[in-house]
């Protein structure tokens, strides 16, 4: 078996040690460990409850462990939300998207970022740059060689995929470290599940590892290069898809095949 790049001594982009969430009685999180490496794709799977949403809510921001630590790049931090995260380069795609249907796709990808025009018509009359915004909006959708002619196209007219795509963007060309994607196929249809996980290589290919949280399994294992197993609120394997059949990924899932025949992180 090859090197992986926990074997190789590279140190994780983001990494999570022993983190802990509870509600009430409820023990979401117990003791949950994570490593995200460079150029790489992590698959996050897990059956209902196994609390790998409470995982990736953590990760990005979204909400704050009772116990247990993050680092990004080696380094501790803490994130207090959202906006933490992004702090730190950290950027998701959430499954509903989160986009304004009925503004264009330039204002989309600048939507809480937007530019500001030079001088007094910027800094006083808070008038936007809406051509620099076009024009730079264009250029990342280019990047990602997402196939759309006008920026000035309000977002309710484009198709699932396409409206994927507009959100990917805008994760890619703000994040420095981590795009995070939330169920990106999800009510897609073959062509445009296809074209997603496209995107998702190509985001990989520029640079910037992502971290893919998916119940769709012949998905996981044709674009991840690692699956993190979650169970029971915990990690309980690391696997490569190329050493491992989906159906062994769903038995370490379920806890029918535990122990030495599990490679282990």
């Amino acid at each position: 078996m090859s090197e992986t790049p926990s074997a190789n001594g590279t140190t994780p982009v983001l990494e999570a040690r022993g983190l802990v969430k509870r509600y009430g009685h409820v023990t979401a999180l117990d003791g949950a460990d994570f490593e995200l490496y460079p150029g790489e794709i992590l698959a996050v799977i897990g059956d209902n409850g196994a609390g790998k949403s409470t995982l990736i809510k953590a990760l990005s921001g979204a909400l704050i462990p009772d116990e247990g630590e993050i680092l990004v790049d080696g380094m501790p931090v803490q994130f207090r939300g959202p906006l933490d995260a992004r702090r730190h380069g950290i950027e998701t795609v959430y499954q509903d998207l989160a986009l304004a249907t009925a503004l264009d796709i330039s204002e989309n990808i600048f939507l809480g970022r937007e530019i500001r025009r030079p001088g007094i018509a910027g800094s006083l009359l808070r008038m936007l740059d809406k051509r620099r915004m076009r024009r730079e909006a264009n250029a990342y959708m280019q990047d990602l060689k997402i196939g759309i002619n006008s920026m000035g196209q309000a977002v309710e007219t484009l198709s699932g995929g396409q409206r994927q795509g507009v959100a990917v963007a805008r994760s890619a060309a703000f994040a420095s470290n981590v795009v995070i994607m939330d169920e990106p196929t999800a009510a897609l249809g073959v062509k445009e599940s296809h074209m997603v996980l496209d995107l998702i290589r190509k985001v990989r290919d520029r640079g910037l590892p992502v971290i893919l949280i998916s119940h769709n399994m012949p998905q996981v294992f044709e674009v991840a290069d690692r699956v993190h197993i979650q169970r029971l609120g915990r990690r309980v394997a690391v696997i490569e898809p190329r050493n491992f059949k989906m159906s062994d990924a769903v038995a370490i899932m379920t806890g029918a095949m535990v122990g030495e025949r599990v490679e282990r992180n």
